[in-house]
């Protein structure tokens, strides 16, 4: 559009100009022609030697019609040449200096020098980072509240039931652990559950009978013929330490027996599940730290589990 507009004013401003030209042109000549005009007819009737009786160009004398014709060629030689010259429709050419632009009117608006246009460059792909690999959610641990939705348990003279301290302490350690950020999960003695269960630790929580009212310590054992025993060693170490610190029972090394080892739930959980069995004490002997610090021994049973997950 810039473009089309200044090429318009521009012609325009030139035809004014050729036109302008062009007048002044033709009153040159025209004022020459009747000049030369003017001059014949002077000296038709006024030259000093006419005919004072005015006859034709015959009665002139030789040098007479000689001047006299050639004033009139002169006057049509000028005719021609300007006939001619309108004929053309255009004056010669006016010089312009090199590199000089014919400047439009100051009515005409200036165009916009277009911007050239960039050769766009092929852009590079964004760096591709790695996905992250999934993040693990948090460490499952399985705690069994010993006899729990089964059966009483060992039972004291008194009534006291060994299913009610086992579930008091299960809860209190699976509390522990769940503000601590951990997937802690009680389960019942014979839960469904427990088949195939993958935990990265697994712990059933027991207590000894009143049958020897003077015994006093706690127990902890693997099942005997454990497919990670390293694991599970690691896991038993970190239980005696923690729950013997946590509450001054010595542990019982002598008196791991056969259900311990051959516990029914290390056989249904998923073999690569760390697991262990806690007899937390006697019902007898350790029963004020059993019922009354409860707290406390959950404690040591929780800082055990942990000790084995952080690798303390």
């Amino acid at each position: 559009m810039g473009h089309e507009y200044t090429n318009t004013r521009i012609h325009e401003y030139t035809n004014t100009r050729i036109h302008e030209y062009t007048n002044a042109r033709m009153e040159v000549l025209w004022a020459l022609f009747v000049d030369t005009f003017d001059e014949i007819v002077t000296w038709r009737y006024d030259y000093p030697c006419r005919p004072q009786h005015g006859g034709t160009l015959s009665e002139l004398s030789p040098g007479e019609r000689k001047w006299t014709l050639g004033l009139f060629v002169l006057a049509g030689l000028l005719g021609v040449a300007y006939v001619a010259w309108l004929a053309s429709g255009q004056p010669a050419d006016e010089p312009t200096p090199e590199g000089t632009a014919v400047v439009p009117s100051a009515t005409a608006r200036p165009s916009r020098t277009p911007r050239p246009t960039s050769t766009p460059r092929p852009t590079r792909p964004p760096p591709v980072s790695p996905s992250p690999s999934p993040t693990a959610g948090p460490q499952r641990v399985g705690i069994v509240a010993g006899h729990w939705q089964s059966d009483s348990g060992a039972i004291c003279p008194d009534g006291l039931q060994e299913v009610t301290i086992n579930l008091d302490i299960a809860s209190r350690v699976v509390a522990i652990l769940q503000t601590q950020g951990y997937d802690a999960q009680l389960l019942a003695e014979f839960s469904d559950r427990l088949e195939g269960y993958k935990a990265d630790a697994f712990v059933s929580i027991h207590t000894d009978s009143c049958d020897v009212p003077e015994a006093s310590g706690f127990k902890v054992a693997r099942v005997a013929a454990s497919a990670i025993p390293t694991e599970e060693d690691r896991l038993v170490s970190c239980l005696i330490r923690e729950y013997g610190r946590a509450t001054g029972l010595r542990f019982h090394e002598n008196s791991i027996t056969f259900d311990m080892t051959d516990y029914h739930a290390f056989r249904e959980i998923d073999p690569a599940t760390p697991g262990a069995i806690v007899e937390l004490g006697f019902m007898a002997a350790d029963r004020q730290l059993l019922t009354e610090r409860s707290d406390l021994v959950a404690q040591g049973i929780a800082q055990g589990i942990l000790c084995f997950l952080t690798g303390r």
